[in-house]
């Protein structure tokens, strides 16, 4: 029986209802939508990685995107860390998130790319 029930449409012909993991995934994914500051009333919600995208990718720059990872996924008391690995690509950053989802104990994988040029956050 699920314990979270949420609608969503993105990515979704049909099947507007979601639980569980894919809600709390979605809702993670929603968050790193934000750009830290454009909240109304909480300005310390959202993530710096849009405002870093196109500062060189340093070892001090990518220390600063996993600290944002982990903040925003702690946020979440349904979801904890268990690993963020962050790799540049042609056009833009590539951040894969093992989450340990604490209801079940059971680990998944996110992976998020913020491109560049088209200014997009996917998943993949």
């Amino acid at each position: 029986m699920p314990t979270y029930y949420g609608f969503s449409t993105y990515n979704r012909a049909r099947k507007f209802k979601i639980n569980d993991l894919i809600l709390v995934k979605q809702d993670l994914f929603n968050h790193f939508h934000i750009r830290r500051g454009e909240k109304l009333m909480n300005p310390n919600f959202g993530t710096i990685i849009w405002d870093v995208l196109f500062e060189p990718f340093t070892e001090t720059t990518q220390k600063l995107i996993a600290d944002d990872v982990k903040k925003i996924v702690n946020y979440d008391p349904r979801l904890r860390v268990e690993d963020v690995a962050i790799t540049e690509f042609t056009d833009g950053i590539q951040i894969e998130i093992a989450l340990v989802y604490v209801l079940e104990n059971q680990v998944d994988n996110l992976s998020l790319r913020f491109d560049r040029n088209t200014r997009s956050l996917t998943t993949g």
